[in-house]
């Protein structure tokens, strides 16, 4: 990819300070809960897990992980043009999605506290751990001569609501699809050192261990409250979630393919390892997972993917907005579609695979 030397322009609130990104259906949300209803869940089906899990945060093993050294201290003109502005967007994606686990696991804390001190503390520890990710992005982005206003973030988000189960389904699979993508970028990189062309990818290794402590927690609290796992509707939002997040992923990352060739990845091929092993990660506490092998289930995708492209030329384009909406309706259409058929493809029951370990 050949870049314009010209470095791109970023709407700003003030000097340095980027305007947050439009939210859009597939941008990282910020999220709030019933607190009540999670305070009074009984752990103790799974509480020594949950007491192994709280030593494990306590030991910090990441307290001195996320320092800047003097990699870091250079002129970053060197990335410019179309790499700089999607360097720029992964930051800024990134800092928002550790950001709102930062917020959602601290308010948890606090407001579990007299409840259920084993959680609070968790999720106090697990916020602890969100906070550096955000504050690390942060100051990466200052590489780049901006930075997020993460108190305006705060204010100006919209806020979704979930039950509690749902935030357990959402995070855990945030997590560990995290986790794997982090793993995958880190080894790659190992491989193919001239494509780290930014330091901040050597520290993903264990930067992916957060992640995955964070995804064995909420592992362990499902596990806590069987009625989240063991019925015929937690199938049922098991593949809705799982669903959601994996199509979220591949949307957004193929149309950002340029991003990872800069790594030296295929935008393509990367995600369709992440998925597999985020979804084989579920199966061992889901009690169904996607069957992401079907030769549709990326093919549809990919419809997708194309509906998403003339979508955004749709709404570039000069045309007037009630004539764009009737322009538009019919790959809103396919996408509701191709998405409504993989939900209702048939999953893999694993509480019916015998000899598989959970």
């Amino acid at each position: 990819m050949v870049d314009s030397l010209k470095k791109p322009s970023f709407e700003e609130l003030r000097p340095g300070i980027k305007v947050p990104a439009k939210e859009t259906i597939l941008t990282p949300r910020f999220y709030t809960t019933d607190f009540e209803e999670m305070g009074k869940m009984d752990i103790s089906a799974n509480e020594d897990e949950l007491r192994a899990i709280l030593e494990e945060f306590r030991a910090d093993y990441n307290r001195h992980h996320f320092v800047r050294d003097a990699e870091f201290e250079q002129s970053w003109d060197s990335i410019s043009g179309e790499t700089r502005r999607l360097f720029v967007e992964f930051l800024e994606r990134s800092c928002t999605a550790e950001f709102s686990g930062f917020l959602l696991y601290k308010e948890m804390g606090r407001r579990l506290k007299d409840k259920s001190p084993v959680l609070a503390e968790c999720f106090n520890l697990m916020s602890r751990d969100e906070a550096r990710h955000s504050g690390f992005l942060n100051k990466a982005l200052s590489d780049f001569n901006l930075s997020l206003d993460l108190g305006f973030l705060t204010k100006s988000k919209n806020y979704t609501y979930f039950k509690p189960k749902f935030i357990f389904y959402a995070t855990y699979l945030s997590e560990k699809i995290g986790y794997w993508r982090y793993i995958t970028i880190y080894r790659h990189l190992e491989a193919h050192p001239e494509h780290r062309v930014y330091p901040i990818f050597r520290f993903f290794e264990n930067w992916c261990q957060d992640e995955n402590r964070h995804g064995d927690f909420f592992d362990a609290v499902m596990k806590a409250q069987p009625q989240t796992l063991n019925d015929w509707k937690a199938k049922l939002w098991c593949r809705f979630f799982l669903l959601s997040v994996f199509a979220t992923m591949y949307l957004n990352d193929i149309q950002r393919a340029d991003f990872y060739a800069t790594l030296g990845l295929n935008a393509r091929d990367y995600d369709i390892h992440v998925i597999e092993k985020t979804n084989e990660s579920a199966g061992r506490v889901f009690p169904v997972i996607l069957d992401v092998a079907r030769p549709d289930f990326y093919q549809r995708l990919d419809t997708c993917v194309q509906n998403n492209a003339r979508l955004s030329a749709i709404a570039n384009s000069k045309t007037p907005k009630f004539v764009q909406f009737f322009q538009k309706l019919p790959y809103y259409v396919s996408n509701g579609w191709q998405l409504l058929r993989l939900y209702f493809n048939k999953p893999i029951d694993m509480t019916a695979l015998e000899g598989t370990v959970r």
